[in-house]
């Protein structure tokens, strides 16, 4: 999946020039955390979150204090060192500068103009539907040796089942010599091919249901 499969394109931005009682506004009327900082050609010079809106705004114990810096401009407060994306690059390398970075957002650019946003919760939701967990169904973990091919075998037998898959991901073993599989299936009851797989040789690690042949 690539970002622009799953960006907002309809960005709300302001610009350095704009005061932070009105960044304040728009985030409280629009329900949202990030606001993307631009300049008159619309290309991202800054950023600004909710944080540093609670951090500028003055105390709750001090509400009627200091309103004047509720007119400072956005600039004064907005981060330039922005990490940003484009609509092509692939979600698994976003998520991976998200993590690296520890961002919780990230504008997304073309030509150098804002063309979108994606946030950690558009992230999360996107894997959920990546992972199919949002759907009904079954998840098995294969432990399977790690090597060229294992992902076909073990797939021909869910085949045999008319069973079928909804995601596989594969995470590494401890010992290298081995992978794990992880199939998510649609089927609500997995004892049947459970014991096809066992049958077959392959070590089941989830779910490791009682009544079910070792």
């Amino acid at each position: 999946m690539i970002v622009e499969q799953m960006m907002k394109t309809d960005v709300i931005a302001l610009k350095p020039s704009n005061t932070i009682a009105d960044a304040l506004n728009i985030v409280k009327q629009k329900n949202i955390r990030h606001l993307p900082i631009v300049d008159d050609e619309y290309r991202v010079v800054g950023i600004v979150t909710d944080r540093d809106l609670r951090d500028a705004r003055p105390s709750i114990f001090h509400a009627n204090e200091h309103l004047e810096d509720l007119q400072k401009p956005l600039s004064t407060i907005m981060k330039t060192n922005v990490i940003t994306g484009h609509p092509l690059d692939f979600v698994e390398e976003v998520a991976a500068l998200f993590y690296e970075h520890r961002i919780s957002c990230m504008p997304i650019v073309k030509e150098n103009k804002l063309v979108g946003i994606i946030t950690e919760s558009d992230l999360l939701y996107t894997l959920v539907q990546l992972t199919g967990a949002h759907q009904p169904g079954s998840q098995i973990e294969i432990k399977v040796p790690n090597r060229t091919g294992m992902l076909s075998e073990v797939a021909s037998v869910f085949q045999k089942r008319n069973i079928n898959i909804s995601s596989v991901l594969v995470y590494p073993d401890r010992d290298d010599m081995y992978k794990v599989l992880v199939f998510r299936i649609q089927t609500m009851n997995p004892m049947a091919i459970i014991d096809d797989l066992k049958e077959q040789g392959y070590d089941v690690l989830w779910p490791n249901l009682p009544g079910v042949s070792s």
